[in-house]
């Protein structure tokens, strides 16, 4: 059997398999279906300094090959985070990335620092969440990424990546390695809305809302293509991965590793059986580690 093993921003992965943020919460309610363990590791759900209680709802709507969804960062709390859930995630050998969100540079550098003083493994630097206000993500600007990851080096001596907005574009990207992210995650969800034929008005508060799953793979793999073509730190691939045939693309365009997102509302075991599947690619291809076919893809 091939080394499944990875290295992404100077965080070591037993595969590349990683539970998306926001769609795996804490690992508690998959834990009772797999060994969350089995996973490269979990990125937990977006946290702030304080606890947020998240948009009203209606939070997610179906469309054609996709989920619309408009949660708003609901979560404990870094504090309530590090004292309930992070000791049981140790316990149970997951690695664990926390995913961060901050209202300006100095709220998502005093978030960094508290978590960079725990037990976590690496930290996810969310400039890219859609859901959280009208105006776009922080990620789409360059100057204001550069403000944050900035803030944020300063104070981790974790391995930090930046998870990065489906418009941030390669500027965008280039000025988080500038200002020393040690990988990038492309791409978060795309910005889209729903109407309600019923009341003519808009489905969600917010009107905007993150369009994930299948329909944004195709996109989301250019995305990859390009990022990896252009960057010299890792980038993690995310968007529509849904079986193992879906990461090995983004595997070949270029991606260290992938996140897995919505396919665990589709199925459970989506994540467990892309390892398995994994798994398996490389034992029938005798392929000994992933260096022998990331970025095939690259012209």
């Amino acid at each position: 059997m091939g080394d499944m093993r990875v290295v992404v921003g100077g965080l070591r992965l037993r595969n590349p398999v990683i539970a998306a943020s926001g769609t795996f919460g804490f690992g508690a309610e998959y834990a009772e279906i797999y060994d969350p363990a089995r996973l490269g590791a979990v990125c937990t759900k977006g946290l702030t300094l304080m606890p947020r209680q998240g948009n009203p709802p209606p939070r997610l709507w179906e469309t054609a090959g996709g989920l619309l969804n408009s949660i708003g960062l609901q979560n404990p709390g870094i504090e309530a985070f590090i004292r309930e859930e992070l000791p049981r995630m140790k316990a149970q050998g997951i690695t664990v990335i926390t995913n961060v969100w901050g209202n300006d540079p100095g709220e998502y550098e005093r978030s960094v620092a508290r978590l960079c003083d725990s037990s976590v493994d690496a930290i996810e630097i969310n400039v890219s969440c859609p859901n959280v206000s009208r105006g776009g993500p922080v990620g789409e600007d360059a100057i204001r990424t550069a403000a944050v990851v900035r803030r944020s080096r300063k104070v981790c001596t974790l391995p930090l990546w930046v998870k990065l907005p489906p418009a941030g574009g390669l500027a965008v990207a280039r000025t988080a390695q500038e200002e020393g992210a040690d990988a990038v995650s492309a791409v978060n969800t795309f910005r889209g809305m729903a109407i309600d034929i019923k009341t003519g008005k808009p489905v969600f508060v917010n009107v905007v809302a993150g369009l994930s799953g299948p329909a944004i793979k195709p996109i989301a793999l250019r995305i990859v293509y390009e990022l990896a073509a252009a960057l010299t730190i890792p980038v993690v691939g995310i968007g529509g991965i849904g079986d193992w045939r879906d990461a090995l693309e983004f595997i070949m365009a270029g991606a260290h590793a992938v996140q897995v997102g919505t396919a665990n509302f589709v199925d459970p075991l989506a994540a467990v059986k892309i390892v398995a599947g994994l798994e398996k690619y490389m034992e029938e291809n005798k392929i000994t580690d992933w260096e022998g076919i990331r970025g095939n893809a690259q012209q």
